[in-house]
C-alpha cells in the first residue's frame, strides 16, 4: 500500500474524475436492481444464506483438514495437487509446470491477482491472455483490477470503444455489444492455441475433490477445458466438507453477485477421459490430459486462528459489499489494492500485506455498516476495521 499521503492524493484523483463516477453509477444502479430481483425470484436464498454462513464457519475451523481431503480426493480423481504456503512457493510450483514460452489462457482469478500471476508468467517469457472481458480490458489498458468481480466496473463504454480501436486498428463504436463481438473475435483462437489453461474456483468441495466455477461469459469454460494443460489456483478458505455444501456455497454466491441463474456453473473434479473402448479408462480425451491444483495459504491459515478476523475468511467474493460502500462509489478500486473496501482492509493485513501496509483502508471505512447489512455472510467488517486500528496503534 503506498504511504497516507501518497493514499490520500490517489482517493482525491479519483474521486475528481467524471469516468469513475459515471461507470459506477451505471454499475450501482444495475447491480443492486439485479440482486434485489434474483432474491424476489428466489426468496429461499435469504434462508439458505445463513446455512451457508455455518457450512463456512465449519469449514475455516477444520480448513487445514479439509484442504488435505481435496487433495486426496484429486489424486484420487488423477489430478495433482499441491499445497502452497507463500505466494513464492506457489509462483514456483506453477512455474515448474509452465516452463517457458507458452501460451496461457486465463479465466479471472483473485488468487491469481494476490500473487501477480499473470506478471510472473510474461516475465519468464510466457504469452498470456485474460480471458474474462474485464480483465482483458484491464490488461489491455495496463492498469489494476477495480472490483472483485468486475474489473474494468470503472472503464466508461466510450473508453473501451477507443481502447479497442487502437488494438484492432478498426473503428469500434461505443456500443456494448459491438465491444463484446469485438473482444469475442480477438480471443476466440487463443483457447484453442493455448498450451495451457488457467483458473481459479468459487468453492471446492472436499469429499469429491470438485472445484465449482461460476461463470457467464464462457471463457472459464473454455479456459479450463480447451487446453492440453489445465492449472486451478485456489485459496484453501475455499474448500467446504461435501458437494452438497458447495451447491449451496454457489447458490447463494450468485444470488447475491446478482445472478437469478449463471449462464455457466463448471463442475471440474479432474482430467478428461472416456471409456468408450471396450470400458478401458483414458485420460486425455477432449479436455486436458493433465490437471494440476494449487492451494494457497498464504497466511490463511494464521487468519483462521485469530478469533476476531477469522470472519474475513467467510468472504464468498460475491462483490455485493463494494457497491454498498460510499466510498468506493466515489473511488473504485482506489480504495484497495488487490483487496477493496473494509473487507480488503482484513484481507491486506493478513494476506497480502502487513498490518501497517492496511493502514489506509482501515481508516478510510466510514463504519457506516452498509456492507455488513448486504453481505451474505453477515460478515461484519466496520468492526474488524475498528478492531484492525487499534491493533495498528498498539503496534501488535
Amino acid at each position: 500500500m503506498p504511504t497516507f499521503k501518497a493514499y490520500k492524493k490517489k482517493l482525491k484523483e479519483a474521486a475528481r474524475d467524471p469516468k469513475i463516477s459515471v461507470a459506477l453509477e451505471r454499475a450501482i444502479a444495475s447491480f443492486r436492481k439485479n440482486v434485489e430481483e434474483a432474491l424476489t425470484k428466489f426468496p429461499h436464498t435469504l434462508k439458505m444464506a445463513e446455512e451457508v454462513r455455518g457450512i463456512k464457519e465449519q469449514s475455516i475451523s477444520r480448513m487445514e483438514e479439509l484442504v488435505d481431503k481435496a487433495c486426496k480426493a484429486i489424486r484420487q480423481n488423477k489430478g495433482e495437487a499441491f499445497v502452497a504456503r507463500t505466494p513464492a512457493e506457489a509462483l514456483g510450483i506453477i512455474e515448474g509446470i509452465v516452463g517457458s514460452g507458452k501460451l496461457i489462457v486465463k479465466g479471472k482469478s483473485l488468487t491469481g491477482e494476490e500473487i501477480d500471476l499473470r506478471e510472473h508468467l510474461e516475465e519468464r517469457g510466457n504469452e498470456v491472455y485474460e480471458t474474462d472481458l474485464g480483465e482483458y480490458i484491464v490488461q489491455l489498458l495496463g492498469i489494476k483490477p477495480m472490483h472483485l468481480l468486475a474489473p474494468a466496473v470503472h472503464v466508461p463504454k466510450e473508453d473501451v470503444a477507443e481502447l479497442l480501436s487502437r488494438v484492432t486498428g478498426k473503428k469500434v463504436p461505443p456500443d456494448i455489444e459491438a465491444e463484446v463481438a469485438t473482444v469475442r473475435r480477438i480471443l476466440r483462437d487463443k483457447f484453442f492455441r493455448a498450451n495451457i489453461g488457467m483458473s481459479g474456483a468459487n468453492v471446492v468441495a472436499a469429499d469429491t475433490g470438485t472445484l465449482f466455477q461460476i461463470e457467464n461469459e464462457g471463457n472459464i469454460r473454455l479456459s479450463t477445458a480447451a487446453p492440453p494443460v489445465y492449472i486451478a489456483l485456489i485459496g484453501m478458505e475455499k474448500v467446504v466438507p461435501t458437494i452438497e455444501d458447495a451447491f449451496k456455497v454457489a447458490e447463494v454466491t450468485w444470488r447475491y453477485a446478482g445472478y437469478t441463474v449463471p449462464a455457466y456453473v463448471n463442475l471440474v473434479s479432474g482430467p478428461s477421459k472416456t471409456g468408450d473402448i471396450e470400458k478401458v479408462t483414458t485420460y486425455g480425451a477432449h479436455g486436458p490430459k493433465e490437471m494440476y491444483v494449487i492451494f494457497l495459504d498464504a497466511g490463511r491459515s494464521k487468519l483462521a486462528q485469530d478469533p476476531v478476523f477469522k470472519e474475513a475468511l467467510y468472504c464468498l467474493r460475491c462483490g455485493g459489499c463494494l457497491y454498498e460502500c460510499p466510498l468506493f462509489a466515489v473511488t473504485a478500486g482506489r480504495f484497495g489494492d488487490k483487496y477493496f473496501g473494509g473487507i480488503g482492509a482484513i484481507w491486506t493485513a493478513f494476506v497480502t500485506g502487513e498490518l501497517a501496509d492496511a493502514a489506509p483502508l482501515t481508516y478510510s471505512c466510514l463504519s457506516c455498516g452498509r456492507c455488513k447489512i448486504r453481505c451474505p455472510m453477515a460478515i461484519d467488517a466496520p468492526q474488524m476495521c475498528l478492531e484492525l486500528r487499534k491493533r495498528i496503534a498498539e503496534g501488535s
